[in-house]
């Protein structure tokens, strides 16, 4: 018993023990944007806990299916098919990046921070794509790639702060804003905004952003 529940620990520990030391890099790395080691680590476990919470801001009725009328006034009656659709907001993906880029922004050269994020959502909005039944789709690797060569280029003593507002701002313009009417269109369900496929791109663009800032 005793070698097969070492083999057990050792499955169990080795995931563990990388995921701790990626947790402590990332939070180390978001401290480079100014914020506190306590900050930092909030940050980052809010980012990746809260990308299973999504809260509702929204609900409505729609019918999936109209009334179908009855060939005599008593039988054969179809009532209409009704179903809920509800409009959410992703803590993870959403309401914490929009947190911090408030925070950051003073720290960011305005006009060069509006102009990245401008591209950013340009870009994640040509290649964003709404896919029933699972949300807008986004390639993960685009929106912090697109963020990072935009604020090397654009405000390069400002990199890393540049990167994290256009790549989490941006992404969320263009991906889910710009796409909301897309969203709606895809009949019942939960919507979520900074949620399903773009939540990736999202956090992405925040590690990418800090990695840049410590540099």
């Amino acid at each position: 018993m005793l070698p097969l529940y070492l083999l057990f620990m050792i499955i169990l520990g080795i995931p563990a023990l990388f995921f701790l030391l990626y947790l402590n890099v990332a939070a180390v790395s978001f401290e480079s944007l100014g914020l506190s080691p306590k900050g930092a680590f909030l940050v980052f476990t809010l980012s990746l806990l809260g990308s299973v919470i999504n809260i509702p801001v929204k609900r409505e009725q729609i019918v999936t299916r109209r009334a179908i009328p009855a060939l005599f006034p008593v039988f054969f009656y179809y009532p209409p098919v009704v179903q809920e659709r509800v409009l959410t907001v992703n803590l993870g993906g959403a309401v914490v990046p929009m947190a911090v880029s408030l925070y950051l922004l003073p720290r960011a050269p305005f006009l060069k921070t509006v102009l990245a994020t401008a591209v950013v959502s340009v870009i994640c909005y040509m290649v964003a794509r709404p896919v029933p039944s699972r949300g807008i789709m986004l390639p993960a690797m685009v929106p912090p790639l697109t963020a990072a060569l935009s604020a090397v280029l654009l405000a390069r003593g400002d990199a890393g702060v540049v990167a994290y507002i256009s790549g989490a701002m941006g992404t969320l313009i263009g991906a889910d804003l710009m796409h909301l009417k897309d969203l709606r269109r895809m009949g019942p369900g939960v919507l979520s905004i900074g949620g399903a496929g773009v939540y990736d791109g999202i956090f992405l663009a925040g590690l990418i952003a800090a990695f840049l800032a410590a540099r």
